[in-house]
């Protein structure tokens, strides 16, 4: 007899679970507080925690506050999250996330225009013409590319609509959709976790906990290198098998069918105006975005743009590229309500005031313990914490503040407590299913999460490996600058 296999329910299903969980911790976990200030970092203002202000919080439990979320909490107290809390907390999330959420439907729409005008079949056919027979050069370009912009420009939720592509390259290549979901997140996130000059995590980081901006740089581009050639070469060698093997893919019997297929046709002059125009729009968007702090609307303002060029190239009809926005919007709803839906995971153990338990906690822990284990204990506290805060500027706010005193304490530079903090918030990215951008991608790639974190743990665990390495010999040098 078979054994039965490990079905992980639907997306929305597993999130809504964990908020469920979260909800019923914050009656059994105890709730505290620290005190908050609100600082210019990097040119926002975040809100940040204040050390040595924690104080432990009684819980108040009431009926009406169970059942209804109602009534006063006076400032010495802390409610858990009872039932409206729990129903509420999804709304919230959306709401919270908003900006991210609207940006990804933008987008979608403005690629469900480019595709309208055929000019990303066209142009991936030439692509595919010219490096086809070389797939593995292929590989080593766009993983090298997208690598550079997750860790130099923090990109990754600008890469989700652009899964279908990706895979559309994968299945001409001749690999499967586990490869070509590889092409684009794992070379995001192996970018974001080895930042260099990532304004939403090293910067913010670096800002937080005063260390000199774009410091210690060349420690972050060699580790930066390790990480992307361990990347390439798992990635090559599982798609080198799949290619001999089809049978040895982690999907054998999928169809592998495409949309994006139904519309191919050779690269036209009007495609090359097409590429152009936008290439140059989005080298833009990306130059506002470090020079004058462009944020989610601006982009997708800078989008539309994209958006509308394309169709005036193209010479689409107004109606049809209002269709094809559409279109494009609704194949990004799942990956778009996802990011919402992650968030409210923070809004329920915020509410239920047990983040900064989980906080003070572990900061208590890592000065019982000698400077070394300390560093790699901060690595693990973050990758842990990015479970619960899968926002990397976020949990700077949190955690910085605490971590950056705790190192001087400990004996550690406050660079390395910036380094263990962008190792433990990015390559976790990878496989934690309230990351928003991975579950989204999975839903578009059609990939069952299960399936992924077969493809993913082991290379996640060769990836944390060697930033314990590294964080051991930042200990061992001083790393500083």
């Amino acid at each position: 007899m078979s054994k039965p296999k490990l079905r992980i329910p639907h997306v929305f299903v597993l999130l809504a679970g964990v908020i469920l969980l979260c909800s019923l911790a914050t009656f059994v976990v105890p709730s505290g507080r620290y005190d908050r200030v609100t600082r210019d970092v990097e040119g926002h203002e975040r809100t940040l925690l204040v050390p040595g202000t924690y104080r432990h919080l009684d819980k108040l439990v009431s009926a009406e506050g169970v059942l209804l979320g109602r009534g006063d909490t006076p400032e010495d107290r802390a409610r858990p999250v009872g039932l409206h809390g729990f129903l509420t907390a999804i709304p919230r999330g959306l709401e919270k996330q908003a900006d991210i959420i609207f940006f990804i439907f933008v987008v979608g729409g403005v690629f469900g225009i480019l595709q309208r005008t055929g000019v990303i079949t066209a142009g991936l056919r030439l692509l595919l013409d010219r490096f086809g027979r070389s797939g593995a050069l292929l590989t080593v370009v766009i993983m090298s590319v997208l690598a550079l912009g997750g860790s130099t420009l923090g990109m990754g939720e600008e890469f989700i609509p652009l899964v279908p592509v990706f895979l559309l390259v994968s299945k001409r290549l001749g690999y499967d959709r586990i490869f070509g979901l590889a092409l684009v997140i794992v070379a995001a996130q192996v970018g974001f976790a080895a930042s260099t000059t990532n304004p939403f995590t090293v910067l913010v980081a670096q800002g937080i906990g005063e260390v000199p901006l774009l410091s210690g740089l060349w420690f972050r581009w060699i580790f930066l290198a390790v990480c992307l050639t361990t990347v390439l070469v798992y990635t090559l060698r599982y798609g080198a098998r799949v290619k001999a093997d089809p049978a040895a893919s982690l999907m054998a019997g999928d169809a592998f069918d495409l949309d994006l297929d139904d519309h191919d046709e050779p690269f036209a002059p009007r495609h090359a105006v097409i590429l152009t125009a936008c290439t140059a729009i989005f080298a833009f968007i990306l130059f506002a975005t470090v020079r004058f702090g462009w944020w989610m609307s601006d982009m997708a303002g800078g989008f539309l743009l994209m958006g509308l060029v394309a169709a005036a190239v193209g010479r689409l009809p107004v109606d049809e590229a209002a269709a094809a926005f559409v279109d494009g919007m609704r194949d990004m709803v799942v990956a778009a309500m996802v990011v919402g839906f992650a968030r409210g995971i923070e809004v329920v153990l915020s509410d239920g005031q047990i983040m900064d338990t989980v906080v003070h906690s572990a900061a208590v822990a890592l000065q019982q313990v000698p400077r070394h284990v300390a560093a790699v204990g901060m690595l693990v506290f973050q990758s842990t914490l990015n479970l619960l805060i899968p926002s990397g500027s976020g949990q700077a706010a949190v955690t910085m503040p605490l971590m950056a005193p705790l190192s001087d304490l400990l004996g550690l530079t406050r660079q390395t407590a910036v380094f263990a903090f962008t190792c433990g918030d990015g390559f976790s990215n990878s496989i934690i299913p309230t990351s928003g951008i991975l579950m989204s991608m999975l839903a578009l790639a059609r990939i069952p999460y299960v399936t992924w974190l077969r493809f993913m743990v082991p290379l996640f665990l060769i990836l944390m490996g060697w930033a314990v390495v590294f964080l051991l010999v930042a200990v061992g040098i001083g790393y500083s600058g």
